[in-house]
């Protein structure tokens, strides 16, 4: 007896949220490339129809009909192309047939689903099972749980389908699937880019295949949407737990592997089996293939190290932005500091150099130093520059105004705002905050200076992550033959905003090694001011810091919105009242 041998595509494609017209002619594209490959089975990512996540345009009844109408029109194109005997998975938006009670949801409720395609019809549909509801993700507002397991029996393999967090969660789908005989476990997901997330995901994925008992799938989405990047790094995994292949980072591919996988059983389960889910099986072919010369093994991608995989994320987010909303060009203010160094030669990797204006603002009281570096970078990165001095608009506003201490610093930092957005409007060019996560937290900026933009690159990225980056994009550089974009002064010089004579950030702030050690237990992790003081911070400055972090938050509700590289970014990650009389104290 044979067994059973499957071909599969994996596309871990980008899509766009709300571009049904073009996620279908990407769709339809990539599975072309998977038809000339020889699949027999094409799947893509979880609502890669819609683009995820789509929010609250899964409130709008329209959206939902569109996102229907446009599966049936895929389903009807991949026919008349030539591929209606090669079954698609793809993930879409649909609405619940049925009223759920148990959820007070009436029929019609949004669901976040994926179909099965086959000779121009779909054959099968089902919904997320688990749906999450944490950090950044808000499905219970928009969606109702499936209640199937779904199977599909192709060329005489049972295959299991899930959606991104049915792997996540305990129970459920991978259960269901060993009890259902499934001889593979495919899930399609969307879940977002999280430093260090990779080897939990691979470790995940090693769990859930032994806990199916079956060699599994987990095709993961590419790109970038508002905040959340996604870095593809999709897996198949054998039931004993080992890695069959594993896909690039950061990049579009179509994985295409051949599997040896275990005969659909004559009488395979039926019914309700595990968390009271209903096997839906739909067979398509019970006939095994004829026995071929396995080509494709499967194989291990070269992994980024940590500081690479930050930074391509980074570079990832910004290019999504930039491109999916239909700018051409970005603009940054260029002090000579590490910040806005870091954030021009991550807008140079994700744009080119050509698309990418800085302007050096100097005032009466920046250092000459600060000028050449600005300068210095943009000969090395090939960016058009300009400078703009503000001393004869300040001397103007000084004079009408007498500011003096605070409000003369930030009267510096508003006019280079106000200039930059004038330059905006004039040229088209969208504007990039500088600012950091550690300045972020503690109110380090002025609101309309330093704070204006379309979208701040390293808003999640710690100062003493910045100097990381920055010496490994330099160092990657040199290993290329290249030169290094950023200044070497910009990075071993103090951090200083220069708003003031001699200042220095550290003036207002601690050491940024202690202030981030202080400020990742205290945003990322939740932990209260005693707890952070016995891991051996000094209490004043525990107290002190996190006094500034909880004042600041209304300055962080006015931030342009940036790339998410962390698990509690700020946003939708840490949703705290602007209004608040708790105070943490040592």
């Amino acid at each position: 007896m044979c067994v059973p041998q499957l071909r599969l595509a994996l596309n871990q494609i980008d899509a766009r949220v709300g571009d049904l017209t073009g996620n279908t002619e990407t769709i339809l594209r990539w599975t072309r490339h998977s038809a000339e490959r020889g699949a027999h089975l094409v799947a893509f990512p979880e609502m890669a129809l819609t683009g995820y996540p789509v929010e609250d345009l899964a409130l709008r009844s329209s959206f939902v009909e569109a996102s229907r109408a446009a599966l049936r029109s895929l389903a009807e194109r991949l026919a008349a192309e030539g591929f209606g005997e090669l079954p698609v998975i793809v993930g879409y938006l649909d609405r619940c047939e049925t009223a759920q009670p148990k959820y007070g949801q009436p029929a019609g409720a949004p669901q976040n689903a994926a179909a099965v395609l086959h000779r121009g019809e779909i054959v099968l549909t089902f919904a997320k099972h688990h749906l999450p509801n944490y950090g950044v993700f808000d499905e219970f507002r928009y969606f109702v749980p499936g209640d199937s397991m779904p199977v599909l029996r192709l060329h005489g393999v049972d295959i299991a389908l899930a959606i991104c967090e049915d792997l996540w969660q305990d129970g459920g789908r991978v259960p269901a699937a060993r009890s259902a005989g499934a001889g593979l476990l495919l899930s399609i997901n969307a879940s977002p880019y999280e430093r260090d997330k990779d080897d939990t995901r691979l470790e995940l994925v090693r769990k859930r295949a032994q806990e199916a008992g079956c060699t599994t799938a987990y095709l993961a989405m590419m790109g970038g949407q508002d905040e959340l990047v996604f870095d593809g790094d999709s897996i198949v995994v054998g039931a004993d737990g080992e890695v069959i292949t594993r896909a690039p980072q950061f990049a579009q591919e179509c994985v295409v592997l051949d599997l040896d996988l275990p005969a659909a059983a004559p009488d395979a389960p039926a019914g309700v089996v595990d968390d009271g889910l209903r096997v839906d099986r739909v067979i398509l072919s019970e006939e095994p293939l004829a026995p071929y010369d396995p080509e494709l093994p499967g194989g291990y991608a070269e992994r980024l190290d940590d500081a690479e995989e930050v930074y391509a994320a980074l570079v990832t987010g910004l290019r999504a932005y930039v491109e999916k909303n239909g700018f051409r060009s970005v603009l940054i203010g260029l002090s000579g500091g590490i910040d806005s160094a870091l954030v021009a030669s991550i807008a140079c990797d994700a744009v080119g150099a050509e698309n990418v204006y800085g302007v050096s603002m100097p005032s009466k009281y920046s250092s000459e130093h600060s000028r050449d570096d600005a300068a210095d970078l943009a000969r090395r990165t090939g960016l058009n520059f300009r400078t703009v001095p503000i001393e004869p608009m300040f001397d103007a506003y000084m004079g009408s105004l007498g500011l003096t201490g605070l409000a003369e610093e930030n009267l510096q930092s508003r006019l280079r705002g106000t200039l930059l957005m004038a330059i905006s409007n004039q040229e088209g060019h969208i504007v990039l905050a500088p600012g950091n996560k550690s300045e972020l937290a503690v109110g380090y900026s002025t609101l309309y200076g330093d704070s204006v933009g379309a979208y701040g690159p390293i808003k999640d990225v710690y100062k003493t992550s910045v100097f990381r980056l920055a010496k490994w994009r330099n160092r990657a550089a040199e290993e290329r033959g290249e030169t290094p974009p950023i200044p070497e002064n910009s990075i071993s010089k103090p951090p200083s905003a220069e708003l003031r004579p001699g200042q220095v950030d550290t003036d207002s702030l601690p050491d940024y090694p202690v202030l981030d050690a202080i400020l990742e237990r205290y945003v990322d992790h939740d932990e209260g001011a005693d707890t952070i003081t016995a891991a051996g911070f000094d209490p004043a400055l525990v107290t002190k810091t996190l006094r500034m972090v909880d004042t600041a938050e209304y300055k962080r509700r006015q931030y342009p919105p940036g790339t998410k590289i962390s698990p509690k970014g700020f946003g939708k990650d840490r949703r705290l009242p602007i209004t608040n009389g708790w105070r943490e104290t040592a």
